[in-house]
């Protein structure tokens, strides 16, 4: 049986290393759903019996200076934060070194004290680089952004242009130590963003409390929470009342007031009371581990866009190496005045500028980044080819009940037939004869009616199956229910109820399925998008009409089985599947589970679907809340946008630079800021996505 691994990599400070990590690991028969996540600098993989030992050669082999440690949010950002200093001491030691090299040299002339104070500069400064650079040539034979720069600063010295190069390795490495922290600061917001995690649970032991870990806790066992504390697994409060803060589940701010009976979520935060809370779900099935689990392996499923960025690199770097020879070798063969200490220089300004760093980076970290700041929201998307497609969606379709509305009956009208009975009195009489029965549509209308009775007065209460009630009270007799009950014609599409007192009708209540909140706002933006919205529901033609003329949806398919929908969305991912379009589907139900599977995004409502659909879907609007929709769509052409903003720039300032530095106009000073400058402008851009 398959067993899943997770492991940080300490020190791994290059996404086209943590690339080649990757490959190397998925050579092996043995492992199975390798992924190297940069942006979380975590390794997981599933195996039935390789060594851990094994693994971890493996990616030695690759990265020497890496260390493998088991997975630890805290102690990863405290690492990273360590290594950061570690760094910043090494840059400022190798700059005064190397500054007093440079200035004895220039006041006295040929001064053996100032060529070893530079040469110790340079080793200093240039250390990290050169040590990655010659251990991946070494052990794995390739080459990358390390093995550029370092080939660029020795030949600059070589060539009698020390000072250059050691500015090129000052501000290299200046930028890797602002780019490090760039990082680590989108590292450091996403993982606050997803700090739910209880890391305790209050267990009730007879009238003892325990305090354990929340994997500990059984099914049916009673938790306590008090204020301040997390709520450590799902759960029913059978004792006590609270106010909930759920915005790290949902991304509503609203504080949640619950009490005895009302259902609870794990990761929520007991703000001010005390509840205790009957587990209904082991921590592996709760609520906060399954967001945790999305979250953190959401960028596993690699977009279109990074997949081709990584397979570009992997020869970008080897045609970079044979392009600075040919510089080095033809510029003085077609151009007399230029000598080869010229054309040499000119290819190491070409080897400078032509670092991929900024497009290795920029891409996952958006991507990255475009998550995490979905699920601040309440939006959980399963992967970065999700984001991705999002904005590419042309067509969604939508189940009715519990999707577009809420699924709960609600009171829409009352027709009183006879006039000497008023609205209160008609209500009231609903309310006393619907108490005791536990019909779902009982229960709805209590709810929507909204008024206290004294039940003492029913006499000779029935339920009668298929029809409705009867009861009496004060001599009257009452009879609550459908057509057939009270022998009247049905003739109309709305679900009614008919009221009769001593045989004779009085009034009828007419029920209506109530829409979401924010379900006509979403629909229109998404019309506004240029989106097609379509209905797909078992209820009959005429309900189904009356629903979507009231949001604004645009096609209704109407008294449809599960399979018919299934259809109804194949058909229409077939009609767009010669383009660059998608097709959506939002459900929350086991039955819609098939469609949202087949769709190129499946969306579940994460609050009321079933977990059957929640597994299914490819996105969970954890809030229910249909206009989340619409903001996952503007977070997908967000950072759609800043990666083609990052990727068009960064090309268009190393062709030019390029251009510049093989006509000699173009020096060090240009090839450094198309390399550090233009990765640094790339994730700093990048940043404002979250």
């Amino acid at each position: 049986m398959l067993k899943k691994y997770e492991f940080i990599l300490e020190g791994l400070d290059c996404a086209h290393c943590a690339r080649e990590i990757e490959e190397e690991l998925q050579k092996n028969p043995n492992l199975k759903n390798v992924n190297v996540n940069f942006a979380k600098l975590k390794l997981t993989y599933e195996t039935e019996n390789e060594s851990e030992e094994k693994v971890i050669e493996t990616v030695l082999s690759v990265e020497p200076d890496v260390k493998v440690v088991k997975n630890n949010e805290k102690q990863k950002i405290n690492e990273a934060t360590k290594n950061l200093s570690t760094q910043v001491v090494r840059l400022v030691a190798g700059i005064i070194i190397a500054g007093i090299g440079v200035y004895l040299e220039n006041k006295f002339q040929e001064n053996i004290i100032a060529t070893i104070l530079i040469i110790l500069g340079y080793t200093t400064l240039l250390y990290r680089t050169a040590k990655n650079a010659g251990k991946l040539l070494v052990k794995s034979h390739n080459i990358n952004e390390n093995f550029l720069i370092t080939v660029s600063c020795i030949g600059a010295y070589l060539v009698g242009e020390h000072l250059e190069g050691l500015m090129v390795i000052i501000l290299y490495e200046i930028g890797k130590i602002l780019e490090d922290k760039a990082i680590n600061k989108s590292r450091k917001s996403i993982s606050d963003l997803m700090n739910i995690k209880p890391e305790y649970a209050n267990l009730k032991v007879n009238d003892e409390i325990k305090k354990v870990l929340p994997e500990e806790v059984k099914v049916e066992e009673i938790v306590v929470i008090k204020q301040g504390e997390k709520i450590p697994l799902d759960g029913v409060v059978v004792i006590g009342e609270a106010n909930l803060n759920t915005a790290s589940l949902t991304g509503e701010s609203k504080l949640r007031k619950v009490k005895a009976g009302d259902e609870v979520l794990s990761g929520s935060i007991n703000e001010d009371g005390l509840i205790e809370v009957k587990v209904s779900n082991e921590y592996t099935n709760s609520t906060v581990s399954k967001i945790l689990d999305l979250v953190e392996n959401a960028t596993d499923k690699k977009a279109k866009t990074e997949t081709f960025v990584n397979k570009a690199a992997k020869i970008y770097t080897p045609i970079v190496i044979l392009l600075a020879v040919v510089v080095a070798i033809v510029l003085p063969i077609i151009n007399n005045n230029i000598t080869y200490a010229d054309s040499i220089y000119r290819a190491l300004i070409f080897l400078v500028i032509s670092c991929p760093c900024s497009i290795a980076i920029s891409v996952p970290l958006s991507y990255f980044s475009g998550i995490g700041r979905a699920s601040k929201s309440g939006i959980l998307i399963k992967g970065s080819n999700f984001l991705d497609n999002l904005k590419d969606i042309k067509e969604i379709g939508f189940d009715k009940t519990g999707t577009l509305t809420k699924g709960e009956f609600g009171i829409s009208k009352i027709d009183i037939v006879d006039n000497s009975y008023n609205k209160d009195e008609i209500l009231k009489y609903v309310v006393l004869g619907e108490s005791f029965s536990n019909h779902p549509i009982a229960k709805s209308i209590i709810k929507s009616a909204n008024i206290s009775v004294n039940t003492t007065s029913v006499k000779n209460y029935d339920e009668i199956a298929g029809k409705g009630i009867r009861y009496e009270i004060d001599n009257q007799k009452v009879l609550i229910g459908n057509a057939d009950l009270v022998n009247e014609e049905e003739n109309c599409s709305d679900t009614v109820i008919y009221i009769s007192i001593n045989e004779k009708l009085v009034a009828k209540l007419y029920l209506s399925d109530t829409i979401k909140i924010g379900a006509k706002e979403a629909i229109e933006k998404l019309n506004a998008f240029g989106i097609n919205t379509k209905m797909c529901t078992g209820d009959n033609l005429e309900v189904a009409k009356k629903v979507a003329k009231e949001i604004g949806i645009k096609e209704v398919k109407a008294e449809m089985l599960p399979e018919d929908k299934y259809l109804e969305i194949e058909k229409t991912i077939a009609k767009y599947k010669n383009t660059n379009k998608g097709v959506a589907f939002v459900g929350d139900g086991i039955n819609d589970s098939p469609v949202l599977a087949i769709s190129d995004i499946g969306i579940s409502m994460g609050g009321v679907g079933s977990s059957a659909a929640i597994e299914a879907s490819d996105i969970v609007i954890m809030t229910d809340d249909l206009s989340k929709i619409p903001e996952a769509i503007n977070i997908s052409k967000k950072t759609a946008n800043i990666i083609k903003q990052n990727l068009i720039f960064a090309v268009a300032v190393k062709l030019i630079i390029l251009l510049l530095s093989v006509l000699g106009i173009g020096g060090m000073w240009e090839a450094i800021f198309a390399d550090v400058g233009v990765t640094l402008i790339t994730i700093f851009n990048t940043l404002r996505i979250i």
